[in-house]
């Protein structure tokens, strides 16, 4: 598969200098998805002025690391997953490329967004990950509650636990994509399972998981 210079060679080729080498199979996913959003971004910015380089090694790059975290977790082995804020599909659409286990909800009230995600996990044929148009507050009432829920930047970590923590399972898990250390002062009723730090470029990124009391 290609698109332009996009190739599954090359896309292997800079994931493995970044550490990663996934099977044929994931990597044709993974590429699939690159070349769905680099074609998607030029009609309605999914994730600004990237490169397909840049897209990869600054934005895609995270849901392998979250790969790597969540299967490092005490999950159940059929998780209920939430992803609230999906945007472009991200981290779900190229973590489920690789991390497939239970059911997957990709939400975002945004329209065009939430076609992209459609769209885009029909074409890759990925099992068990859904979508749903609409606001995160009419998704919670109509779902039971979720064992696992995944925030990148969807709102300030003390409005999301107050948000979602009462649909969260006892002993579930909320897991945090973050630019900076798990807090100290956390909401009673949760604490720090488990932390993670990774460098991206100049940055340093973190996963936080915290799971429910």
């Amino acid at each position: 598969m290609k698109n332009d210079s996009l190739t599954i060679t090359d896309v292997a080729s800079l994931l493995k200098r970044a550490g990663f080498t996934p099977s044929e199979t994931e990597l044709e996913a993974l590429t699939g998805y690159l070349t769905l959003v680099m074609k998607w971004n030029k009609v309605m910015n999914l994730v600004g002025p990237y490169s397909w380089q840049d897209a990869l090694t600054i934005l895609i790059i995270d849901s392998l690391y979250l790969n790597q975290f969540l299967r490092s977790l005490s999950l159940p082995s059929t998780p209920v997953t939430w992803d609230f804020g999906a945007g472009a599909g991200l981290p779900g659409i190229p973590l489920r490329a690789l991390w497939q286990d239970g059911e997957y909800y990709l939400v975002d009230v945004r329209e065009k967004r939430a076609m992209f995600m459609e769209q885009t996990v029909k074409r890759l044929q990925i099992p068990n990950t859904n979508v749903y148009k609409g606001r995160v507050e009419n998704f919670m009432e109509e779902h039971e509650p979720a064992d696992l829920m995944l925030s990148r930047a969807f709102m300030p970590w003390k409005k999301l636990l107050e948000l979602v923590g009462p649909n969260i399972k006892p002993q579930g898990r909320i897991v945090v994509l973050a630019l900076e250390p798990v807090p100290t002062d956390l909401t009673e009723g949760w604490s720090v399972e488990k932390e993670i730090s990774y460098k991206v470029g100049k940055d340093t990124r973190y996963f936080w998981s915290l799971i429910k009391a």
